[in-house]
């Protein structure tokens, strides 16, 4: 399966993912493409796939990414071959993502049935716009600039959660993992994944 999760800043994404792939692994993370330079210890083909613009460009103008976006002037994106090598490999594909990059992925999606027939989409949320205000406010990290500014981001974000196959309103850590496994775990049971009965 590729697994995308979504979820507006403060949503709890990351540390969902992070349970994930801690507990299960038979799931594994696609490794993204950055124009960042490494951070200490980072390593290329492990933490990030580190290209330089030319080559970011390159890729995409040849359409090898999945999605791509700027963040902070420098250019990440997920490559079709990355995802596709990994499913072919017998892992599932989880991807921690923001709600444009998703929208970007279903689209690429429909015209490659390998990724279109295995593509299951994650929308986390807190249940209030209030919570989801409080999350990021307890951050203490950003300033008011900031703070202001992604939660106008999250207004907007919030507004596309029906367009995901599965809503997961967040509670604890604990249970947010336990209904994303419960969503993995039908998936797994489809009848188009299924090896069926033995008679």
């Amino acid at each position: 399966m590729l697994i995308v999760v979504s979820a507006p800043s403060g949503g709890g994404k990351t540390t969902l993912c992070d349970q994930l792939l801690a507990k299960h692994p038979n799931i594994t993370r696609a490794i993204t493409c950055t124009t960042r330079a490494p951070r200490e210890g980072e390593l290329d083909g492990v933490d990030y796939f580190f290209l330089d613009r030319a080559t970011f460009r390159s890729k995409v103008a040849d359409g090898e990414f999945l999605e791509h976006a700027t963040v902070y002037e420098n250019f990440y994106g997920n490559l079709k071959s990355e995802v596709l090598n990994k499913l072919r490999s017998g892992k599932h594909v989880l991807l921690n993502i923001d709600v444009q990059g998703a929208a970007s992925i279903r689209e690429a999606a429909k015209s490659v049935a390998e990724l279109n027939d295995n593509l299951i989409t994650v929308f986390l949320t807190p249940a209030t716009f209030g919570e989801l205000e409080n999350r990021l406010s307890k951050r203490g990290s950003e300033s008011d600039e900031t703070l202001a500014r992604r939660l106008n981001e999250a207004k907007v974000e919030l507004a596309c959660w029906d367009r995901f196959d599965y809503l997961i309103t967040s509670t604890t850590k604990e249970e947010d993992l336990r209904r994303m496994e419960s969503i993995l775990e039908a998936e797994n049971m489809r009848q188009r994944r299924a090896a069926g009965p033995k008679f």
